[in-house]
């Protein structure tokens, strides 16, 4: 059976960190074909001479892998000139064995562009993309404060100070003053008096956490911790500013992400710079959680369900749903009730996985029909009432709206 070519110009690159491979597969008026092999560097003049022969050959599809990000500097190259090149997974176009050079890759890719077999992945656009280097880095951010407090908490721990026994958040308003003092030198009998009244435990047992052997390395190590956590904390508050501020303009988005339980202003913000917010781009929501490896993997044969184990995705957008996933099952929605229901049968993991994947279908549609998250099994306007029912009386009541009981 013969391929037949849907694409009569077309060009392939294997791209690697420092050259880039080309052939160009390129169809005449009598049906002949002519392959022409060129190589790249990978400086910035070699990306524009790369993008000026691709514009001369003027081809209906050029393809590259998606391989690390290599891809992104030249497929930036093409779009400046107008062209728009199809990024495509590696597993989907893995190479004959046998074949594999740098030029059978770039001819295998134009082969398959030719015969119209390859489809695209999803590439924001070019502001989106400049994002993404924000939220990602806050994300790298976010890892290093909690390692930091993490060990702050052992160094506390070291000197006989069992501070996060007493308080629920060691890096609370009161906790952290406590900190400090310590820092600082003042005994015991001081840092007490900056403990918040709203702590449970008793003065004898926060006398009793406070009084350790805290000796000069570890007041120098803590206070090294402390001023690299300050210092990560307005790290992040600023990347958070940058953040909003390059998605003034998806406002509307925003909002209505927030609708949803567990989704805050930043966990939507950083989940729309990986997935963007117009969901045209996508054919259904399968292909968007297949896209970012959220959906139980396909594997049958011979009638039997082999593993379904997820295949590797966008791993941003898969850690963001999990923690709203995280903060949904411990809310009164539908997907409490669904996690619960998993939890007894599936387990823990399995659960949460299963609640981000049922999250991602509900932002596909929202986005898609710009509406706001509707519960089917909560009402929440109910809810708010039963809540504030007799706040509302009393005030209502104390102005006048309404008789006061005789």
């Amino acid at each position: 059976m013969e391929i037949e070519a849907i694409n009569r110009r077309v060009i392939g690159l294997d791209i690697h960190q420092a050259q880039i491979t080309a052939c160009a597969l390129v169809e005449d008026e009598r049906g002949g074909l002519r392959k022409e092999h060129r190589q790249f560097g990978a400086f910035k003049r070699d990306r524009r001479a790369l993008a000026d022969w691709c514009a001369a050959i003027d081809p209906a599809e050029i393809v590259m892998e998606s391989t690390g990000i290599y891809w992104k500097s030249p497929y930036a190259a093409l779009e400046k000139v107008g062209i728009r090149a199809k990024v495509v997974n590696a597993r989907h176009v893995k190479n004959v064995p046998g074949r594999k050079t740098d030029i059978g890759d770039a001819e295998w890719l134009a082969m398959l562009s030719r015969a119209g077999l390859l489809r695209g992945s999803f590439v924001p656009e070019a502001d989106h993309r400049e994002l993404r280097l924000v939220s990602r880095q806050r994300q790298k951010l976010v890892g290093i404060l909690a390692s930091e407090k993490n060990r702050l908490h052992k160094v506390l721990t070291d000197s006989g100070i069992r501070l996060g026994v007493v308080v629920s958040d060691l890096h609370g308003q009161s906790a952290r003053a406590m900190v400090k003092a310590f820092i600082e030198g003042k005994p015991p009998e001081e840092v007490i008096q900056l403990a918040s009244r709203r702590l449970k435990a008793s003065r004898d047992e926060m006398m009793d956490a406070l009084h350790g052997e805290l000796t000069p390395t570890h007041r120098f190590v803590l206070d090294e911790l402390m001023q690299h956590i300050e210092d990560i904390e307005e790290r992040i508050r600023r990347f958070d500013q940058k953040l909003l501020e390059g998605l003034s303009g998806a406002g509307d988005a925003l909002m209505v992400l927030q609708t949803i339980p567990g989704v805050d202003l930043i966990g939507a913000a950083m989940l729309l710079v990986e997935i963007g917010t117009d969901m045209s781009v996508w054919e259904n929501e399968e292909r968007l959680s297949s896209w970012v490896g959220i959906c139980p993997g396909n594997n049958e044969s011979a009638g039997k369900r082999k593993s379904g184990r997820m295949r590797k995705g966008n791993p941003y957008v898969r850690r963001l749903l999990c923690e709203f996933a995280h903060a949904a099952s411990r809310t009164e929605s539908t997907f409490k009730a669904k996690f619960q229901g998993l939890l007894v049968r599936r387990g823990r993991k399995r659960a949460i996985v299963a609640i981000a994947h049922k999250l991602l279908r509900t932002i596909f549609f929202m986005l898609k029909r710009g509406q706001h998250y509707r519960d089917t099994t909560v009402n929440y306007e109910e809810m708010s009432v039963k809540r504030n029912a007799a706040r509302w009386i009393k005030k209502l009541t104390e102005f006048g709206f309404l008789p006061k009981p005789a």
